[in-house]
């Protein structure tokens, strides 16, 4: 089995030497980097994360660079490493983009490698990897764009969710009572440019398991539980991004149910595994605390820093600044690049 001896290390902060701030030139690409207002129109809140990172960096008195779009690698932008956040750039695998671009020109960058982030990207891929790992995965079904879409294929189910296969933040989600409503689901995916998964709808609350690299290993942050008032609510993109009144249909807390976190541990130990080396990622999985049943989501690479979200909060429980946390992860992926000879570290 892939990486079976992976073992998760100690958690602890990271300072970058003051030399390397100023030899190291970083160029920080995401698609609002240069935003000035309140909630995008269509991004919602993912604007003021993109800004927010965007001021962390340069109060750490980085040797920043900054640009929004995939041309700013169409040829050597004169950087010495990539910081990439324009993930979802409106066309099919947009995610794989930069790194595939910074790959090309030689230049190191944040996160896994190309090859990876498409597999993280891809929740088929993602659940078939869980499944041979012996990590509990509902059952699924994928419905490729231009494919054969077989109902004998589909799960069994009062309930079922249906999604662009490669959606995040659960953009397009949609949910359906029988075939016939799953069908029409999957043909407007389909229409869109896009593939489709189908699975059953699974009540309960979302368990994050945030993991970053420290010392070369990967490290898990404290676990946090999008916590639901109904169980039964399927949480959509508008509630996420906060274009949306959510109600408090769910809240954002510490997950610490100790029957559970020894399962937790390994199943993220083991996911991780197969996407190592990769800077940070979070580890999704279902909890029906009524059931007391866990089940596999997915993983995303090169997800959500904002302070206000499963990263920021984890840290802050840590006793972590967001800074603290974004340099942390920062220097972990200059020094596995080679560009830095030595890095501050510090006891969380």
């Amino acid at each position: 089995m892939l990486n079976q001896s992976l073992q998760f290390g100690p958690l602890q902060k990271a300072r970058i030497p003051a030399e390397a701030r100023e030899r190291i030139r970083i160029l920080f690409i995401a698609k609002h980097v240069f935003w000035q207002g309140g909630l995008h129109h269509e991004d919602g809140n993912h604007a003021l994360y993109h800004r927010e990172i965007r001021d962390v960096l340069q109060g750490l008195g980085l040797n920043l660079s900054l640009a929004d779009s995939y041309e700013a690698l169409f040829a050597d932008p004169g950087c010495d490493f990539v910081f990439p956040l324009l993930n979802r750039g409106g066309f099919l695998n947009s995610e794989m983009l930069l790194p595939l671009l910074a790959t090309r020109l030689g230049i190191p960058f944040l996160g896994a490698s190309p090859i990876l982030r498409g597999l993280s990207d891809d929740k088929h891929l993602t659940k078939l990897e869980a499944r041979s790992r012996g990590v509990p995965t509902a059952p699924w079904a994928i419905y490729r764009r231009g494919g054969i879409v077989d109902p004998a294929a589909c799960p069994q189910a009062e309930r079922l969710v249906i999604k662009p296969n490669a959606s995040s933040a659960s953009w397009g989600v949609r949910d359906a009572t029988d075939w016939g409503g799953a069908r029409r689901a999957i043909q407007e995916i389909h229409d869109e440019g896009h593939d489709a998964i189908v699975e059953p709808f699974l009540d309960g609350s979302d368990i994050e398991v945030p993991v970053i690299m420290c010392g070369g290993l990967p490290s898990i942050m404290p676990m946090m539980l999008f916590e639901q008032a109904d169980p039964a609510h399927l949480r959509t993109y508008s509630e996420k991004r906060d274009l949306v009144e959510r109600e408090d249909k769910y809240r954002l807390v510490a997950f610490e149910d100790e029957r559970f976190s020894p399962a937790l541990i390994e199943y993220t130990r083991r996911m991780a595994g197969v996407f190592f080396p990769f800077d940070y990622g979070r580890f999704e999985f279902r909890f029906d605390e009524r059931k007391g049943e866990l089940h596999f989501l997915e993983v995303n690479l090169n997800c959500n820093l904002w302070s206000e979200k499963v990263f920021g909060r984890a840290a802050e429980r840590m006793g972590w600044t967001h800074a603290d946390l974004i340099e942390a992860i920062l220097c972990e992926s200059l020094a596995r690049h080679g560009l830095l000879e030595t890095m501050e570290a510090i006891a969380a």
